[in-house]
Parts: C-alpha cells; sequence; structure tokens
C-alpha cells in the first residue's frame, strides 16, 4: 500500500479517506515538524501532505527519492518549490475555491474590528477604565455605509469580499492584473470600479490586500504606499504577510496617519513577541485564521486526500498546480 506522510493533524474527514485507501503517518505533535523530521518522517513515503508552515523545497525534495505528489492542505503554496518539483516530475497540489467565502467573512470581521475600534473597545471595557455610562468622544471609529472600498486583487477572495460591499452600499475600486468574466461581473452588479494602484490608494477609506505571494508582490505595499493612503484610512491584510513591509506599515500606524489595520498574517509567524505590533492599540490581530471554520477546514481536508489518492491512482487529481509535469511523463 502507498504510504503518505501528513504534517499535522488536518480533520477527520480527509485522513479517514486517506486511511481507506493508503498507509498514513501522521505527525502527532502541535508543534510542526522541522524541515530535518519532515524528512525522516517521509523516507519511503510516495505521498506528503504539507501546510504552509512547512519548507518543502529542492534539498528536502531531493531526500525523498520515492516522492510523486505534495498535497499542499492551503490554497497557497509560497512554501513549496514549485519549480523544482516539476524537475523531479513530483505532483504538487492545493485546495483553492472552498476557503474564499470563509477568507471574506474574516476580512470583513477585520474591516469592522479596525473601523469601530472593537479591540481597543474590548480592551477598554476589560481593564475597567469604562466609568462613564456614555462618553460622546469615548472610542470614536469609521463609518463603514457609504465609505469607499479599495480591494487590490480582485481574485475569488476579492470578489468576494466586494460582494460584501453592497449592503453597505459602498464605492468600490479595484485593481488587478487582467479583465475577465470576475471583473466584468463585479463591475457590472456592484458598480465597481477598476483604477491603478496609486488611485486606489488615495481614494479610498478602507483598503483590504488580496494577492498571493510571488516575487512580485514581495514587499508590495511599503513606504511610498502607506504614504499615498488618505490620511485615517483602514487598511487590511488576509493574503501573505510578505506582501506588506511591517516596519513601514508600523511607522504609519504609530504616526496617525494610517488609523487603522486588521492583520490575519505576519512577515514572521507566529508573531515575534518582541514585534512592536503588539504594542500598538490601532490594530486588529489575528493568528492566520482566514479559513479556520468549522466547515471550510473539513472540505479542505477531504480535497487533501481526493488530491493525493487521485494522483497515486496515476490519474489527474482535481487541483494540481503544476500540470506540466504530467506531459514530461
Amino acid at each position: 500500500m502507498d504510504r503518505v506522510f501528513v504534517t499535522r493533524m488536518i480533520p477527520e474527514s480527509g485522513i479517514k479517506m486517506m486511511k481507506g485507501a493508503l498507509d498514513v503517518r501522521i505527525w502527532e505533535n502541535k508543534m510542526p515538524p522541522s524541515k530535518k523530521e519532515i524528512i525522516e518522517r517521509s523516507k519511503g513515503c510516495v505521498g506528503l501532505v504539507s501546510l504552509l508552515s512547512d519548507p518543502i523545497d529542492a534539498e528536502l525534495m531531493g531526500c525523498l527519492d520515492d516522492l510523486k505528489v505534495i498535497s499542499q492542505y492551503a490554497v497557497g503554496y509560497d512554501n513549496i518549490d514549485v519549480q523544482a518539483a516539476t524537475e523531479r516530475g513530483i505532483i504538487v497540489t492545493n485546495t483553492p475555491g472552498v476557503l474564499t467565502e470563509t477568507t471574506a467573512d474574516l476580512t470583513w470581521a477585520l474591516i469592522m474590528a479596525a473601523s469601530r475600534r472593537i479591540g481597543e473597545a474590548e480592551r477598554f471595557v476589560r481593564r475597567g477604565d469604562w466609568k462613564v455610562a456614555w462618553g460622546p468622544q469615548m472610542l470614536l471609529g469609521n463609518d463603514i455605509f457609504g465609505a469607499t472600498l479599495g480591494i487590490i486583487g480582485l481574485g475569488r477572495i476579492g470578489e468576494a469580499v466586494a460582494r460584501r460591499s453592497e449592503g453597505f452600499e459602498m464605492r468600490v475600486l479595484y485593481t488587478t492584473r487582467s479583465s475577465n468574466e470576475r471583473t466584468e461581473r463585479v463591475e457590472k452588479e456592484l458598480n465597481a470600479t477598476r483604477v491603478d494602484l496609486d488611485t486606489l490608494l488615495q481614494e479610498s477609506d478602507i483598503i483590504s490586500i488580496h494577492v498571493p505571494l510571488t516575487n512580485e508582490t514581495r514587499g508590495f505595499i511599503g513606504k511610498r504606499e502607506f504614504a499615498m493612503m488618505k490620511k485615517g484610512s483602514i487598511f487590511i491584510n488576509t493574503s501573505r504577510g510578505a506582501v506588506v513591509d511591517e516596519r513601514a506599515l508600523v511607522e504609519s500606524l504609530k504616526s496617525g496617519h494610517l488609523g487603522a489595520a486588521g492583520l490575519d498574517v505576519f512577515q514572521n509567524e507566529p508573531i515575534h513577541m518582541d514585534n512592536p505590533l503588539l504594542k500598538l492599540e490601532n490594530v486588529v490581530l489575528v493568528p492566520h485564521i482566514g479559513s479556520a471554520s468549522f466547515a471550510t477546514r473539513s472540505k479542505m481536508s477531504t480535497m487533501v486526500a481526493e488530491n493525493v489518492i487521485t494522483a497515486l491512482k496515476g490519474e489527474r487529481p482535481p487541483n494540481i498546480v503544476n500540470p506540466e509535469v504530467l506531459n514530461n511523463e
């Protein structure tokens, strides 16, 4: 029976599927395995189920001669050297689509929390600082209704975030690499407008970024971009931490030029306890939970199982990242 190593305990739905067809080894610890431990546990395995925190690079693959498929438990796969996998004839898969709506929900939770200072207000109550029942100047925030929402990257999640703005009667601006059915649909249904990045930064009250991490997007939003944003505007990131220059973000939040931020992702995860973001009141910080609903994580698990089982049967997996690898067989 084909052997597969799973680098973390994922929801039972996928584990059950894999155990019905494969010899499954699972890393049982809550802390992730090191690269060395992944190599040791994956010896003799033809399949590897990985997470975003796992460093799946060329060196690791070079130590695993039997590896045929890497099934990523995430939509993103910037932790995997896909080119090296393709060169070695290894199939790479991911879990797209299923987490779109759940991540859009979390994005809106951050928009609301950052705009209305929910984190600050909750800490205010818990510290015992609430001394007056109602104060005219107490914890004033920004209106969402009727505001201008700027979406950087109109992929699946960007579109889902845009759709949720309709109930708030927002003006929607967006940037994207190319026009397609999605952009046409959003423009028609939401009266959204495609603009260049500078225009979006200058005119938006709330900015939400939804781009993948690539060489082109690393550090995409930095000192220049934050300076162009409206004074008091809100910045939301549920994509990848490295697309933002974190130092520039901190400076903008400290100066008050940026009104607030809501962050699900960071340059280093888990966040270091000396990170200056932890000392700022005007930022909402959550630990990379964009897809963290029971239903979504379970569906991701079954998708991972289906991808690895199908690939090891010699068939085309439903969510292949590097289809060109099949042409080299």
